[in-house]
């Protein structure tokens, strides 16, 4: 007892004086004001008023605004250069709505929650809203100095990040462990700066491993243990009132932002959809063509070299046809990027020249209010390498250099420049909302939203003939989705009625509008929704490909590549031209088992799905075994006796075939490649699982076991060749055969496709055993001798399987993600 007396004394004693303490005030620190704590600072005016220390290399932040809602965007300004790793100069990042609040001595930098929404003029049910879902506060920050209203907080460390995640894409990329080093990060000042509506802050960082770094990096930094790339944070301020959303129809092609809105009456959809757009209004919206209040303009990064950078000029003007069919006269323009101008200021639209170590995919992203689906800025990334690309492709077609050197560049350049002109159209469309357009290479080219294949025809010459290869100017479609996003009616006109009209009158011209979740799968069954193919009847276009191809190659040789080139760079300009009809194959198979459909509406006049016509899936299927035949597959003698072992310096790179033959040229290696890639499309699981649905359905479909046996017939029961066509079908037979094991095994394909596979198979096993017995070329029974063990080792126990690792192709699409990995908004840019 005596104890807990003397520590109850003790406690009162310490409390009292702790009371004193308080209200004496004696040691409350008394804060400075603004101007005493920035003496001997550079001011820096602007949206958010910041000081530069120099000394001390900080950034003071003045802070006016509470409670004021604004954009936080952050970027790359200056990224790694490597197109797989996908951090590259000028990619835009997150961008928020936030508001700054203040509590005592402590600043919060906001984050509101705009996918849960009350549009309603109750406070009570609008706050009900925002207190059910998370916010998230981004930084914290202490008050340092304060002048009425105003305070100023040490902005340093919020600066000094990273808000890019590079660590973590550095990861999945499995290019290493990374992280911040503080000590080599600093302000980027020339980038640093502030105007009436944006705050814009650039820093440099280091990251850094005491690890080893991946190959990508090691291949674009000077030391891969210490990347320094350029981080840019800027305020915004939001948009001013007037922007009117536009509700998204699903047949449109646009982007678009969607919430909840948690005040929408029962009888209500409670998800609303609003397509992403800029603000354009007419100076008079009555008049049928009328001057713009303000027009759309982009401007063109000046680092793009000439011709090039004319070329994006021309290519991207293309849009003001669009808009003028729309009404608008001198909306849409293109200049060239203002020396004095920073192309990270979210004020301007650019089009940024991006230089990568390989060739890889451009992309148009937009900064978009995400209340409205106002778009602030629209920013495009052109990969400068894809004209490179361009140019092989036409080497491999027009074979150029034993024609007259004076008429070479012209001829090459042509296809070139016109590539670059589609280019920067499709990548435009992107930041003015608009989503690919898949099915507009079947309606007589009519997008630029599409992805263009080159369209090339055999001359009366009989040679490959370019003059057309990319169309010229906005297509039908563009002008009807411009028209929907864009189109200002006068006042009286019911708006969601005419926006029907727009698309109904398209519907009824033929024009389709399908997108990437139709078109990139192996799965896809849509019979137009392709990349990179050509024709109004992909199985007519495929027969043409494979005409051209096949000139192309009969003549390929030494006129294919530059006088003084390595001969071994044959390869090279070889690839391109060899799997010249890859796509368009693709779009063939989709027709077996394939089914076609819209995005249809009740009540809007949509035509239904529709199951691909059993004479076309048949004509389909032929036409893609004919290009698994010999005769397609196999090189002329007199090229390969040309294509030596690579020399020091050209080593083989993932665009080259991968070869079993080191350090000589594989001849059976393109033949592989390509029967890998067919096969796939054929044997795809959900398309088996299509045709045993459609079949079951309706017998006038193909089953699924006639399939396979056409299959089987036009590879494995053809006539035997021998020599090198021989070695050939010898490769096609065992690709597949293995995916044919593969679809039977199949954790993922339908019981009826592994039942129909797996009896094939024995069906398969049978006829080679009996094959053995009856056939006199003694060379070709080892093979079928190793396939018949190889099916009986299969239904043995498929996991014990020791199958050769089959040589994909080489990349073929601008280098670099698997698109499949993105989510939806992703594939714009990609775009």
């Amino acid at each position: 007892m005596k104890r807990f007396g003397i520590l109850l004394s003790l406690s009162v004693l310490l409390c009292a004086d702790l009371s004193a303490q308080v209200r004496s005030g004696s040691d409350t620190p008394k804060i400075a004001t603004i101007n005493e704590k920035v003496a001997g600072m550079q001011k820096v005016p602007g949206y958010f008023p910041f000081y530069w220390d120099a000394k001390a290399g900080k950034i003071w932040l003045e802070i006016n605004r509470w409670n004021s809602e604004f954009l936080y965007v952050e970027s790359l300004p200056a990224g790694i250069g490597s197109n797989d790793i996908g951090l590259d100069r000028g990619q835009l990042g997150q961008s928020h709505i936030v508001r700054f609040e203040r509590t005592g001595p402590r600043v919060l930098l906001i984050a509101s929650n705009e996918a849960f929404r009350a549009n309603s003029d109750n406070a009570d049910e609008r706050r009900a809203v925002k207190d059910a879902f998370a916010e998230s506060t981004l930084w914290g920050f202490e008050v340092a100095a304060e002048e009425g209203n105003r305070a100023l907080v040490d902005a340093t460390a919020f600066y000094l990040r990273d808000v890019h995640g590079i660590p973590g894409t550095l990861q999945r990329n499995q290019q290493g462990q990374f992280r911040l080093d503080p000590t080599r990060c600093a302000f980027y000042l020339a980038n640093t700066k502030n105007f009436p509506q944006n705050t814009e802050v650039e820093t440099t960082l280091t990251f850094i491993t005491e690890g080893e770094a991946g190959p990508l990096v090691r291949s674009v930094t000077p030391v891969a243990q210490a990347i320094t790339v350029r981080e840019h944070v800027s305020f915004v301020e939001l948009p001013p009132p007037g922007f009117r959303p536009r509700v998204n129809d699903p047949r449109a092609g646009y982007f678009g932002i969607q919430y909840l809105d948690f005040a929408t009456p029962i009888s209500e959809p409670i998800v609303k959809r609003y397509i992403d757009h800029h603000r354009l209004q007419k100076k008079d919206p009555a008049a049928a063509v009328s001057e713009p209040v303000k027009p759309i303009v982009y401007y063109v990064d000046r680092g793009a070299p000439e011709p090039v950078r004319s070329a994006l000029i021309e290519g991207a003007s293309w849009w003001n046809q669009a808009f003028e069919a729309a009404g608008y006269r001198n909306a849409f323009r293109v200049e060239v990027m203002p020396t004095d101008a920073d192309p990270m200021d979210v004020r301007y639209n650019v089009i940024q020249w991006v230089h990568r170590s390989t060739r890889g995919w451009s992309y148009g992203s937009s900064l978009t209010d995400p209340r409205t689906g106002e778009i602030i800025q629209g920013r495009v990334s052109l990969g400068s390498l894809r004209d490179r690309q361009d140019f092989l492709i036409a080497e491999g077609l027009l074979a150029p250099y034993g024609k007259d050197k004076s008429q070479v560049a012209t001829i090459m350049e042509q296809i070139v420049l016109a590539r670059l002109r589609q280019l920067a159209a499709h990548e435009v469309g992107h930041t003015l909302g608009l989503q690919h357009n898949f099915a507009a290479s079947t309606t007589n080219r009519a997008s630029v939203m599409d992805y263009p294949a080159p369209l090339v025809k055999l001359g009366p010459d009989g040679l490959p003939d370019i003059s057309d290869a990319y169309a010229k100017g906005i297509g039908a479609w563009d002008r009807v989705v411009i028209a929907y996003g864009y189109q200002d009616f006068p006042a009286g006109i019911d708006e969601g009625s005419a926006l029907d009209r727009i698309l109904g009158d398209a519907f009824k011209r033929g024009l389709v509008y399908l997108t990437d979740q139709d078109a990139r799968l192996a799965s896809a069954s849509s019979s137009i929704a392709h990349l990179w193919d050509n024709g109004a009847n992909v199985i007519d276009g495929l027969t043409q490909v494979m005409k051209v191809r096949a000139v192309a190659l009969n003549r390929f040789g030494e006129n294919n590549i530059r006088e003084g080139a390595p001969m071994a760079t044959l390869e090279d300009v070889l690839v391109p031209l060899y799997m010249y009809h890859r796509y368009q194959v693709e779009a063939a198979a989709k027709l077996i088992g394939g089914e076609d459909y819209t995005f249809s509406l009740r009540g809007k006049g949509d035509r239904n799905p529709q199951i691909i016509a059993p004479d076309e899936q048949k004509r389909a299927l032929y036409a893609v075994l004919d290009t698994l035949k010999p005769e397609a597959l196999a090189l002329p003698e007199s090229l390969l006796r040309l294509i030596p072992p690579r020399p020091p310096g050209y080593g083989r790179t993932r665009e080259d075939f991968r070869i079993r033959t080191y350090p000589t040229f594989d001849a059976l290696a393109p033949a592989e490649a390509i029967a890998n890639h067919v096969s796939d499309f054929l044997l795809n699981q959900e398309r088996a699982a299509r045709i045993v649905e459609f079949h079951a359905r309706d017998a006038q479909y193909p089953s699924f076991d006639d399939v396979l046996e056409k299959i089987l017939t036009g590879t494995w029961k053809a006539p035997m060749r021998s020599g090198y066509q021989g070695e050939i079908q010898h490769i096609v037979n065992i690709v597949v055969l293995n995916d044919l094991m593969a679809l039977a095994a199949g954790e993922r394909a339908s019981n009826q496709v592994r039942a129909i596979a797996e009896f094939k198979l024995e069906e398969l096993k049978k006829w080679l055993s009996a094959q053995q017995r009856v056939l006199e070329n003694e060379k070709q029974k080892p093979f079928l001798f190793y396939a018949e063990n190889q099916i009986k080792r299969f239904q043995e126990d498929p996991k014990k399987m020791n199958l050769t690792k089959p040589n994909d192709p080489p990349d073929g699409q601008p280098i670099g993600m698997d698109w499949w990995t993105l989510s939806d908004r992703d594939w714009c840019d990609w775009r």
